[in-house]
């Protein structure tokens, strides 16, 4: 009898057993939320039709033409101007860029890496600002060295950083970098673009360090979110 009620009870327990062991196990891990994709460059560019000029006047795009054609153009969180692309090859020398390579190459870049060294324009997406003038100054539109940009270009967008500072009175300069994966030719004596480029800069942004270009994507797709959101 003993063994009789001792089978009993284990076949009870083997029964049940499955079904709290099922009811203990934890439950499988949820999915990870899918994360929003950045804005591309065609709903960035609608939001760039109207221009709200806030610069004294416009830029010219290159020294030997007479006309003056850009305006800065204000929005909500971000200033933007729409121009050309000449390539900016200054700051540390590498194979693509140095005195043989670029007529006008100087060793160093208004903004410097985190190590103090200049940028490299070969290896980093930046663009160039006008030095401040009577036109317009860029601090004065929150932007400072480091600052995020979006540079759009035949239906592409990069996310670059303010890297350097050129002449006060000519707009639309980017690195070697980011012309190259514009899909531009990079070569800075005989590359760039004469017009269909537009620059987006985020007002009160700083990608830190300024030479981190997954900082520099990861800042500017968020910010460029916004500024699709808020426009």
């Amino acid at each position: 009898m003993r063994k009789l009620i001792l089978l009993a009870t284990l076949a009870l327990a083997a029964a049940v057993m499955p079904s709290a062991l099922a009811s203990a196990a934890p439950a499988p891990a949820a999915s990870p939320a899918t994360t929003a994709a950045a804005p591309t460059a065609a709903q960035l560019l609608a939001k760039t039709n109207s221009c709200k000029q806030i610069s004294n006047g416009k830029y010219k795009t290159d020294e030997d033409v007479s006309s003056k054609t850009v305006a800065i153009c204000d929005a909500n969180g971000a200033v933007f101007w729409k121009a050309d692309m000449d390539i900016d090859c200054d700051g540390q020398r590498s194979s693509q860029c140095n005195e043989d390579t670029d007529c006008c190459y100087q060793d160093d870049t208004a903004f410097h890496q985190s190590d103090g060294k200049p940028l490299n324009a070969a290896k980093l997406p930046y663009i160039v600002v006008p030095s401040s003038s009577s036109i317009w100054k860029y601090s004065s539109s929150q932007l400072k060295g480091g600052g995020s940009c979006a540079v759009i270009y035949n239906g592409k967008v990069e996310y670059a950083v303010i890297g350097d500072t050129g002449p006060s009175q000519i707009i639309g300069e980017a690195s070697y970098a980011t012309a190259k994966d514009l899909g531009i030719n990079p070569d800075p004596s005989n590359g760039g673009t004469d017009s269909g480029v537009t620059y987006i800069c985020f007002k009160n942004s700083k990608v830190s360090p300024i030479e981190n270009h997954g900082n520099a994507v990861s800042t500017g797709q968020n910010l460029a979110t916004t500024f699709v959101n808020n426009n």
